[in-house]
């Protein structure tokens, strides 16, 4: 009897080691399986590059909606436990989240957790008008388009800018900005850059200048931004423009009547056009024109405030986006003729 006893002991004993190993086989599979869960990556397509919290939206929603895209077939547990591990469970921000290849499910909260939120870039180009911009901004990826029914001085309105003509009034730059964000934030963003640059560049600038406000000095940089786009000679071709403000002659540059013709230019200027006065034609009217003629960026305006010194009244293209500088109308005539008119002599 006590050796049956016995035997029966035993054999319990084995049944239970054998449940103790089995459960901590199961368990030692489960936790590795669970480990390669967090960091393998996530069934990322090329055409996915986003995914999208909604704000509001519960742990098992966001869990739901990476299964429904097909990034994740691991159950809802496994995430959950990721996320209690990595002590982020209830504090996932809202927001849109890149999806780069190679993204594992803990960076993935790690980004959600931080709000990371995927940022785009839009630039401003230098030398752009406020019409080409309000194009670009048509274009922007996943901006809310706020502007299309506005007309521009309802924008600079909304801006927080109203009475201001836009154009040059917005910084060239690039600006990130998220999903949700509007075109109105961009501009905002932009005109406010804008004014800080301004500002200090004015605090800054040459003595004696022929330039009684800052709005002046920023329609003599949209000049210089149309005229060159080459570094070195910003600064020259600022000095021409100060110079012949100040021997109060004609500016007679052909990107301000170019402006100033608005639909009408067809890639050409015609001797008409520089004889036909508008606002903008500086061959008819004497001084800056009324607004600037585009977006200057920060070296034109730098370059507008701070001219380099010298005689040179004129300069003329030389076809290669360099120009060649004159201080007298009869060497600039035959600039003219050389480079223009290809006879040189």
């Amino acid at each position: 009897m006590k050796l049956g006893v016995m035997h029966g002991r035993v054999w319990w004993r084995a049944l239970l080691l054998l449940a103790v190993l089995a459960t901590a086989a199961a368990l030692a599979l489960g936790w590795n399986d669970y480990h390669r869960f967090s960091v393998t990556a996530l069934n990322v397509s090329p055409r996915q590059q986003s995914i999208e919290v909604s704000r509001g939206t519960s742990f098992k929603g966001i869990v739901a909606e990476m299964q429904r895209q097909g990034l994740t077939t691991a159950s809802p547990w496994y995430w959950r436990l990721l996320a209690e591990q990595m002590q982020v469970a209830g504090k996932l921000h809202a927001g849109e989240y890149a999806l780069v290849a190679g993204v594992t499910p803990r960076q993935l909260l790690a980004d959600m957790a931080a709000g990371r939120v995927l940022q785009r870039n839009f630039t401003i180009v230098d030398g752009w008008t406020f019409a080409d911009l309000r194009r670009a901004l048509t274009q922007a990826d996943v901006l809310v388009h706020d502007t299309t029914e506005l007309d521009d001085a309802a924008i600079m309105q909304r801006i927080g800018a109203g009475g201001e003509a836009p154009e040059g009034r917005f910084l060239p730059e690039t600006y990130a900005y998220v999903k949700g964000d509007s075109e109105l934030d961009v501009l905002r963003r932009a005109h406010t850059a804008m004014e800080r640059t301004l500002a200090a560049a004015w605090a800054g600038r040459a003595p004696d200048l022929p330039l009684a406000t800052p709005y002046q000095a920023l329609i003599l940089a949209s000049i210089v931004e149309k005229e060159t786009g080459r570094a070195n000679e910003r600064a020259k071709i600022a000095g021409v423009f100060v110079r012949r403000l100040e021997s109060h002659m004609l500016l007679q540059t052909d990107p301000s009547v170019i402006y100033g013709m608005g639909a009408r230019y067809d890639g050409n200027i015609r001797k008409s056009d520089l004889t036909t006065d508008t606002p903008y034609n500086t061959y008819t009217r004497a001084g800056l024109p009324p607004t600037p003629i585009a977006l200057p960026g920060k070296p034109a305006i730098e370059a507008a405030l701070h001219p380099a010194a010298g005689d040179a009244l004129y300069f003329v293209a030389r076809g290669d986006g360099s120009h060649v500088f004159s201080s007298s109308l009869a060497e600039h005539n035959r600039n003219v003729d050389c480079y223009q008119r290809k006879r040189c002599r």
